[in-house]
């Protein structure tokens, strides 16, 4: 899973196996991929139930290929939960757990809350776990102190890291660098930049509707063609803008109905972007050649 893009899955439930299919079967770059991250931030699992959320794991598994991860997020606020629902994804189809940190009492999510939180996960999993930091959602980055700590697990295997910060992804990578462990770019963003300085893959929501674009700009920088990633990389920052910090979500939907896939309506209380929206998100991808 290391050297390879995740595509995040959505959330409606009758429509995964649809897009699974559309997916694997229109696109050329699919054999680029490691595999599909579901309920991720893109997945909405704060608004779904428990049941609900392990259906879309389970659906997801049924139409996903044998020889593609899946790599699910069990994530939630107290430690026995997200033991409980790590266990329950595990049994669903999971090959790995991806784990947001805790969040509703940040102010004491320090080092030692969080390094006893995810030991106990991963001590407790019947699969890999990777931690996922994404302070934009959570409002904590977790601590690069507690990441090195954490990466000494032998059932800890990697982090997503959403933050943005190219020098603490390059710390990172420079610290566990004497452990088996993985670090992925959390946005396509700074995609490039996280190559550059030993990032192995990436998760992007951008994937999910430019999905071979993406796995180009991987191909290129593993390859070292860093000018034409360079030019790559460029015409990807302002749709993955529009799909992440500006329009979020409904964005994101909103482009995968443009693409052909099922985007559909978001849960109450994210709602549908406005026509302005829905206009300025669209100039944002057909200014840069994709529509």
């Amino acid at each position: 899973m290391c050297d390879k893009l995740w595509c995040r899955g959505g959330r409606s439930l009758g429509e995964h196996k649809s897009n699974i299919r559309f997916f694997t079967s229109t696109w050329e770059g699919v054999a680029s991929l490691a595999g599909f991250v579901v309920q991720g931030s893109n997945g909405e699992f704060p608004f779904l139930t428990s049941s609900e959320r392990l259906e879309v794991v389970s659906r997801v598994r049924q139409a996903l290929p044998r020889d593609k991860l899946l790599l699910a997020g069990s994530g939630c606020e107290s430690t026995q939960a997200t033991v409980e629902m790590t266990v329950s994804m595990a049994q669903v189809g999971a090959d790995a757990a991806m784990v947001v940190t805790p969040c509703y009492y940040h102010g004491r999510m320090n080092s030692a809350a969080l390094i006893h939180h995810y030991t106990k996960v991963a001590d407790l999993s019947p699969i890999p776990v990777v931690l996922y930091s994404v302070p934009a959602n959570t409002g904590l980055d977790l601590p690069v102190d507690a990441v090195v700590t954490l990466s000494q697990h032998p059932n800890i295997v990697g982090i997503k890291d959403s933050g943005g910060d190219v020098t603490r992804i390059g710390l990172i990578v420079h610290k566990t660098r004497r452990q088996d462990f993985q670090v992925l770019a959390g946005s396509a963003g700074f995609l490039l930049a996280s190559y550059a300085v030993g990032a192995v893959g990436g998760v992007c929501a951008l994937a999910n509707v430019l999905g071979a674009q993406v796995c180009q700009l991987e191909r290129l920088c593993l390859t070292g063609q860093w000018e034409d990633a360079q030019k790559l990389q460029h015409r990807l920052i302002e749709p993955n803008t529009a799909v992440t910090q500006r329009f979020g979500i409904p964005g994101l939907k909103k482009t995968m109905d443009w693409f052909g896939y099922y985007g559909g309506p978001c849960r109450a209380p994210l709602r549908e972007l406005s026509a302005p929206q829905e206009e300025a998100l669209r100039l944002d991808f057909t200014s840069n050649g994709w529509l």
